[in-house]
Parts: structure tokens; sequence; C-alpha cells
């Protein structure tokens, strides 16, 4: 979103008209979820997607249409039998999608993209809130409040982690998150890091990489991940730092660094502890770990092996295993295949 949101400003400050275009309702087969966002100008899509193929395609038509006339609305896809096959897609559904048409120049909406910087950058748990009626579009933050347009109390009573459309003083509001909360901490600055860290940020999870060696905390190693230099030995200025959304993936430079770290973050309230390695080699990690006076239900968040058993081999496909789990934990899926319903 922050993306969407850059690209949105730099449209507005150059005087460019624009279309934020939004999944709002889909069922069935169809290519995106709620929530997915496409932005269009008269330079045709520049950022976002909103599934791809004809039906993106349409999309596009239409929001040109939108910058002629001016005007927000809302289209429904109706994906049926017949229709499958002129959209191209290979499987039924519905889509409603929500074109909301932007001024160039427009001095709430920017100023509202600068307020949100702000929240960006904390990690501030924050939702969208569209109004569907007449284009009103708010913010609100959980330290910074309500941003943009006012909207009823009873919306607000309404937020939840799912996205949701809710209906009040007559109009309809589309609300969803905006910023998901949690940080993931990655200790060990490796091959594994390195590979891991962009996999993270390109599925929206802000990561911090910890080591002791600063040859292996460069910032360019990991694609945009903060870095931080640590003692092992001593990590509780980092543990203060965790909060109940958070995530730690533990892969140092060997098993005994790995298990000072697993140990010192087992009683953290984060929300998920992966460490890299065999399961025999946990086993005997438990072992140690329970005679220093550690329970079975403090385990509880420990996976090992991290990452989804998918046959992972090199730092890519580690990469691919772990941030794969890491999304069923934050869409509250489970770690893992014990957890798949039929």
């Amino acid at each position: 979103m922050k993306k969407l949101f850059d690209a949105l400003r730099d449209a507005l400050n150059r005087g460019e008209d624009a279309v934020l275009v939004t999944i709002v309702a889909s069922s069935g087969s169809a290519p995106r979820g709620t929530g997915a966002r496409m932005l269009v100008t008269a330079h045709g899509r520049v950022c976002g997607t909103i599934g791809g193929g004809a039906v993106e395609y349409r999309g596009e038509q239409i929001a040109a249409e939108i910058l002629r006339t001016k005007r927000s609305r809302q289209e429904n896809f109706r994906l049926f039998k017949n229709d499958v096959a002129d959209l191209g897609m290979v499987c039924g559904g519905t889509v409603d999608v929500y074109f909301r048409y932007i001024p160039g120049g427009d001095a709430d909406i920017l100023r509202l993209i600068g307020q949100c910087d702000e929240i960006f950058a904390a990690l501030e748990p924050s939702w969208l809130i569209s109004e569907l009626t007449d284009g009103g579009l708010s913010v609100y933050a959980e330290k910074h409040g309500l941003l943009g347009d006012p909207v009823p109390e009873a919306v607000l009573s309404a937020l939840a982690v799912r996205p949701c459309q809710c209906e009040a003083g007559g109009k309809v509001y589309y609300c969803e998150k905006l910023l998901q909360p949690g940080r993931v901490y990655i200790f060990g600055g490796g091959h594994v890091a390195q590979a891991l860290a962009p996999a993270l940020i390109a599925a929206d999870f802000p990561c911090v990489v910890l080591d002791d060696r600063p040859d292996f905390l460069r910032p360019e190693l990991f694609g945009g991940a903060a870095t931080r230099r640590i003692d092992p030995e001593d990590i509780s200025d980092v543990i203060r730092d965790f909060g109940e959304n958070d995530y730690v993936c533990i892969m140092t430079r060997g098993h005994k660094d790995d298990m000072l770290i697993q140990r010192q973050v087992m009683r953290s309230p984060v929300r998920y502890i992966g460490v890299i390695g065999s399961a025999k080699k946990q086993r005997t990690v438990k072992e140690k770990i329970l005679e220093l006076g550690y329970t079975e239900s403090e385990f509880d968040k420990v996976v090992s092996p991290i990452g989804l058993d998918i046959g992972a081999e090199t730092p890519a496909e580690l990469a691919v295993s772990i941030t794969a789990q890491l999304i069923m934990v934050r869409a509250g899926k489970g770690t893992g295949p014990k957890d798949w319903k039929a």
C-alpha cells in the first residue's frame, strides 16, 4: 500500500488525475480477492493489480472512462459460465470493483498521504476506509485517530482484521487494514537471511536483521531491511521492542548461538518463533532448555524445522518456504499442513 500511495502522490503532485481501483467484494474463483488495488492515470496502470488478464484490462478501460467523466462509480462483474470465457478466466466468480476518481493536485488526499507516512514509519496498526457512496477516503490509526473525511462511529466499531463493508448514515463504507502490524526479527545475517529478508519485504513484512558481525549487516545484502548489531549473550534490549504481532526467525552461524537466542526469546510475547535446522536438532535443544527450567508450554510458539515442508534446500527455496509459513500465521491459518482444512 505504501508503494501505491507513493505513486499516487507523485501523480497528484504532477497535476495528473488518477483513479484508485479497488476490489471491494469477491466470491468464487475471482483472480484477486477483496482489497486488491491498482492505480490508473492517463498513462495507464502505474501501480498495483486487480488480478491481471482480461478482468484487469476491462478495469483499465473503465478507469480511462472515469478519467474522462471525472465521476467515481462501482462496477459489478458477474463471472458466470458464458462470462468466464469472454473474460479469459477458467472458473466462475463475482467481483465488485470501485473506481475512485482523484483530481490532480487534490490537497486533501495529498495531506492524508503525508500523514500516512508517519503511520508507515511507525508501523502503526491502521485501517483505510473508503466511502463508496460519495467517494470519501479516510484512515483510522490506533495512535493518530481518524484522518481524512469524517465517518460515523458505527464504522469505526466495525473495523476488523479482515476487509469488510458496512452501512451507516445511509452510506456504504469499505474498510480494510492499511498496515499489517508486526516486524520479523531475523537473527543471523547469513545466506538464508539474505534471501529471506527481500522475500518477506515483498510480502509486506517489515524486517530487522540482527547479527554481531558487521560484515553480515551491510544493508545492501537484505533488500531494504533494517539491520542491527547485537551481543548474542544478551539481547534484552531487542526483546524490549517485541510485540505480540512480531515474528522471530533464528538462523545464526551455528547451533550454539541458535540455542542461545531461542532461550532468550521464548518468554517474549511474539507470535511466532521459527528455528532453522532439523527436528533432531530441535529435540536436543529442547532437552537442554527444559533442564534450564523452561516448560513444555513455552515451546508452543517454537516451529522447527522452520518453514513449510516443500523440500527446500537452497537459500532461495528456504526463503520461499519460510515466507509462506509466516503468511499462514499472519492469516490465522496455523503453521503448516496439520492446520489446513479440507
